[in-house]
Formats: C-alpha cells, structure tokens, sequence
C-alpha cells in the first residue's frame, strides 16, 4: 500500500474546511444593512433607479440598504473607493458602462481597472439623446448642424454627465458624423447637467432617454442615439434617420470589490433579478425611458470584456487614444 504524503493529507483537510466556511458565510449573507453607493449627483439615472429598486431591494434581501452618493470624476473617485472596499457584499456601487471602460482607457490611472469591479449585474440601458430648451431656436436637428457649422468651432457647447463617458463619448461621434465641432462640458451627472441647459450655460445636451421623457415640457429631443426609435418616444427621430451613424448610451448596474465571494454576488445578483422583474418596478422603468435588462454576473463580465475591445476600437478611429 502506498504511502500518503503529509501534504496531500493536510490538503484533504484543509479543502472541505475552507469550502464550509466560504458556504456558512453566503448562508448568512445578508445579515446587516447594505451600502449601496451612487457614484453621481442626485436627480440622474443612476440615482432614479436605485429609488425605483430601494423598497423592492429591501424586500427581497430582508436587510436596510442605504443609498448614499459619492461624486467626484464622472464616478471614477467612486468606483476607486469601491475596488478597496471589503470584499463582504455589504458595499456595492452602480456600475455605468462605457465609463469603467472608458475612464482607465484615457486617464491611464483611474483609480481603478476595468476588471477590478466584480460584476453582480446590468438592470437597465438608456440611449443617449440631444436636447436643447424647448425655447431654442433649433427646431430640428439638421437646424442644430446648420447653426453649428456657421460658428466658429468650440463656440457651441455640449453638457453631459461626467467625463470619458457615453454622453462625452456620443458628442465625440456626433462631431465626427457631422463634421462639427462642439465643445463636451462635462457635469457631475445628469442631476447638475440639467439646470445647466435651463440656465442657458450650454447650448445643448448630450444626455439620455430619460431626460426627454422627465423633461418633455422644458427640453425639445432632436435625436436619439439608438438603432430604432423608442417605443416611449415615438416622435423622436433617431441620428441614423438623419443621416449620422450615432449610436451610443449607457448599461447601468451594480458591482461589487474584488474578491467578493461568487456565493455573495449570486445572493445580490439574484435579489436584483426579483426587484427588476416586479411589475410595479418595472412600470416606472418604461414610463421613464429606462430599457430594463436583465445580465447576470457571467453575462455582465462578457459583455464588459466584449465593450474594453469595442470601446479600445472605437476611440482609437476618433483619435481619443493613440493606435
């Protein structure tokens, strides 16, 4: 009989131990209140759905989850705090997609890697849309290009929420599409981009489906980034229907630290599932222009290894990057 090694046998011990601890600790998972943090200003998309998910998101984890806001770098100082948080599942952070990609890809030190955010999961997208006050003299959105090509370059300005992000990305695009150039004035999100338009300080924005639905009586939409029209606006052309390949907008989900337990993450992944197919969550999801989605964690993390090539493609063609 052969003999068996030290080492195999501490192993066999060691193995089922660790495996038993990593289950205990998902079977009480969750036992207190949750973080759940917002890496943009109140009154934005972000915050809006999280408002939408809070009670449902309460229910179906049988804990207090506490939405709080950390803004600072189109979410980028929050999404760094976030990849040092403990990897418990008791701090998560909304999760915005082109952003995680975009922001290490141009600033070279985010703060954070794409990869370091532990995916739970993707619950809505919002195509980006162009909106002016609903007193601007352009009518349409050839009105808009027009007037943009008779002034000189820079003086019309684009606000959107945070930098290196869809809304940025969208007005890079649109400049190339329509041989403009209008200058990206960046916000802290959407909630502080918003009284910047009414204010008169920017000419337009580069915001998202959402706004032309919450906004419809003080902002006129001229173009929707998206393939089709939205069913929730059906009178909005998109940029394809006026002759600009523009399609761009934002996933939005939640990510957790790295190193968070799969037995957590499918816990939370799973909670949110329940809460984005409530009907009553659901309504005010359409009502709002949100398209609600439903990625798991696997599915997320492809989706986002699929946009880091798409997005590195994309911004080298647009010169945001070298090749």
């Amino acid at each position: 009989m052969k003999k068996i090694g030290f080492g195999f046998m501490v192993l066999c011990a060691v193995v089922p131990l660790v495996l038993a601890v990593s289950a205990t600790a998902a079977e009480k998972f969750p036992s207190k209140r949750i973080t759940y943090k917002i890496c943009f200003n109140p009154g934005g998309e972000s915050d809006i759905t999280a408002r939408f998910q809070e009670a449902a998101l309460k229910k179906a984890l049988g804990v207090d989850v506490a939405i709080t806001y950390q803004v600072g770098g189109g979410g980028a100082l929050c999404w760094a705090e976030l990849v040092k948080s403990n990897p418990d599942g008791y701090t998560i952070a909304g999760h915005n997609l082109p952003h995680t990609v975009l922001q290490p890809l141009e600033m070279g030190n985010a703060g954070y890697n794409t990869l370091d955010l532990k995916q739970i999961y993707f619950f809505e997208s919002t195509p980006n849309v162009l909106l002016v006050r609903s007193d601007s003299p352009y009518k349409t959105l050839a009105d808009f290009v027009e007037a943009a090509k008779k002034q000189p370059p820079g003086v019309f300005t684009v606000g959107g929420s945070g930098s290196s992000s869809a809304n940025d990305l969208g007005t890079t695009m649109f400049n190339k599409a329509a041989g403009i150039q209008l200058t990206y004035i960046p916000f802290g999100g959407t909630g502080s981009a918003v009284p910047a338009l009414l204010g008169g300080h920017v000419t337009a924005l580069m915001s998202y489906s959402t706004m032309a639905v919450q906004h419809k009586e003080r902002f006129r939409a001229l173009a929707i980034a998206s393939e089709e029209r939205m069913g929730v606006l059906p009178d909005l052309p998109t940029f394809k229907e006026q002759g600009y390949d523009v399609v761009e907008g934002a996933y939005r989900g939640v990510a957790a630290p790295p190193g968070t337990p799969d037995e957590v993450v499918k816990i939370l992944a799973d909670a949110f599932e329940k809460v984005m197919k409530d009907p009553e969550v659901k309504k005010k999801m359409d009502a709002n222009a949100f398209k609600t989605e439903f990625i798991g964690p696997e599915a997320a993390q492809a989706l986002v290894k699929k946009k880091m090539v798409e997005y590195e493609q994309i911004m080298k063609e647009l010169g945001r990057i070298k090749k």
